[in-house]
């Protein structure tokens, strides 16, 4: 069986432990810390700390590596757009050029467009292994629960739990028509030419959106059957009162984000400037 991805991960780990509302709040004020700055420093210690927080939770990095890949390629797709359509931002930003190489035109290579685009980077490195962090350490009705804690809608709250969930179910039922397909001779191994195994890979999107129809289908009339959505308000199971390791750790991220603003807006502007002597 495949590895599924951007599931609910069971460990014993002091991550798991918290509240699924108090890794949803550590979270915004860990994305709200990390999209706000621009100071070099602050990043690094906020990437240093998001991987101990990742030794911490016990997560093999193994379980969550397609996922990483993908971003990773994500990333440096991203970076060669910066630099395509403004090559010249990080001159703009800092003030000063230092030309390393040389191009045509306005594509010259220069030490603070690299710089800054080394901290866009690290602002990826620090949000998005958290967010995959919070993902597989959160089970969905825990995640609903403490998205409708926090005031959003159950009926909202449901709903994301519910696709979190399907998540899971998806890449299940697309391994058992991949292997279906096999048994029948269509080939999706390495022995089969690229566009050939993307032929018979996408021969799987109809069966699978069709397996998928029929879920959601099931699902709607059993929650309909159920009466969902006639309250105002609902009950969780899966929800969990505050202990004092919740409270720490929240008051332990909401001073990061305090230092952080200090730190990065305290000569009123958020760019950390090395170049300036």
């Amino acid at each position: 069986m495949a590895v599924e991805m951007l599931s609910y991960i069971e460990r014993k780990s002091p991550v798991h432990q918290l509240t699924g509302a108090t890794k949803l709040i550590c979270f915004v004020l860990w994305s709200t810390a990390a999209m706000l700055t621009y100071d070099t420093r602050i990043l690094l210690f906020l990437f240093g700390f998001s991987i101990i927080i990742f030794l911490v939770s016990k997560i093999k990095l193994k379980e969550i590596s397609f996922v990483l890949l993908f971003i990773l390629l994500f990333l440096l797709i991203n970076n060669l757009a910066i630099y395509a359509f403004s090559p010249q931002e990080g001159v703009k930003i800092y003030g000063t050029s230092h030309v390393l190489v040389e191009f045509v035109g306005r594509y010259n290579v220069t030490l603070e467009q690299l710089f800054y685009q080394f901290n866009i980077t690290i602002k990826y490195f620090t949000v998005i292994p958290a967010a995959l962090l919070f993902i597989v350490t959160t089970h969905p009705s825990e995640f609903a629960a403490s998205l409708n804690r926090i005031g959003i809608s159950y009926r909202i709250s449901y709903a994301v739990a519910l696709a979190l969930s399907y998540i899971p179910e998806i890449q299940r039922d697309f391994w058992n028509i991949a292997r279906s397909q096999q048994a029948r001779g269509i080939d999706m191994s390495k022995n089969e030419r690229l566009h050939k195994r993307i032929k018979n890979v996408a021969s799987i999107i109809i069966p699978l959106i069709l397996s998928s129809l029929d879920k959601i289908e099931i699902i709607s009339n059993a929650m309909e059957l159920r009466g969902f959505g006639k309250n105002k308000k609902r009950t969780w199971y899966s929800l969990r009162s505050f202990q004092i390791a919740d409270y720490v750790t929240v008051i332990v991220f909401i001073a990061i984000l305090i230092i952080t603003m200090v730190v990065t807006f305290h000569d009123g502007n958020r760019f950390y400037n090395p170049f300036i002597k």
